[in-house]
């Protein structure tokens, strides 16, 4: 049983390193997302995000947290947020689809501002699947599959175009500014 649980989780390991090379990538012929997604099979979200059925509308809060970069956007569990860089900031759609959501799960659900947010900041677009995802500044928001708890901000910078979110709704250590 032992061998069969560490060849498990090589596997996953496995999995999500080649979800970590995809994503960010912009390879010919990589179907739905453009290639900025995961690997079949792997985690769809981190273990503490809301698991949310298309169009799903259940309020969730975005509030703020210190991290080493400073003032984040976190959700009501104190979950980093992040944006996309491909997306379009204020077009009212997602160019994370297909494989990228295993990797980059999205917040869904009706915002509600918590400490720290702008009320005025917080939106939703409506996915090509029909869920309600969260957008703030514009930008739509996401949750990093290795993140699994409170303040982990693995998903900081992955091949420069994922990036935590500032209370003004601007990338944070982005070098583009965006």
């Amino acid at each position: 049983m032992k061998a069969r649980s560490r060849v498990s989780v090589l596997a996953a390991t496995l999995l999500m390193t080649g979800s970590m090379a995809a994503c960010g990538s912009n390879a010919a012929g990589s179907g739905a997302g453009g290639g900025y997604g995961a690997a079949p099979g792997t985690t769809s979200a981190p273990a503490s995000a809301p698991a949310a059925a298309p169009g799903a509308s259940a309020a969730v809060t975005v509030g703020t947290s210190s991290s080493k970069l400073g003032t984040i956007l976190v959700d009501g569990r104190g979950m980093t947020l992040y944006l996309f860089t491909k997306d379009t900031r204020g077009s009212g759609a997602s160019t994370c689809e297909g494989s990228c959501l295993a990797a980059w799960p999205p917040l869904l659900g009706t915002p509600e501002a918590g400490s720290g947010a702008d009320q005025a900041r917080l939106g939703t677009i409506t996915r090509s699947d029909g869920a309600i995802q969260v957008t703030y500044n514009g930008w739509p928001l996401y949750y990093w599959a290795q993140d699994s708890a409170p303040g982990d901000t693995n998903g900081q910078g992955v091949n420069g175009v994922w990036w935590m979110v500032s209370p003004a709704g601007e990338p944070v250590g982005s070098r583009s500014g965006a």
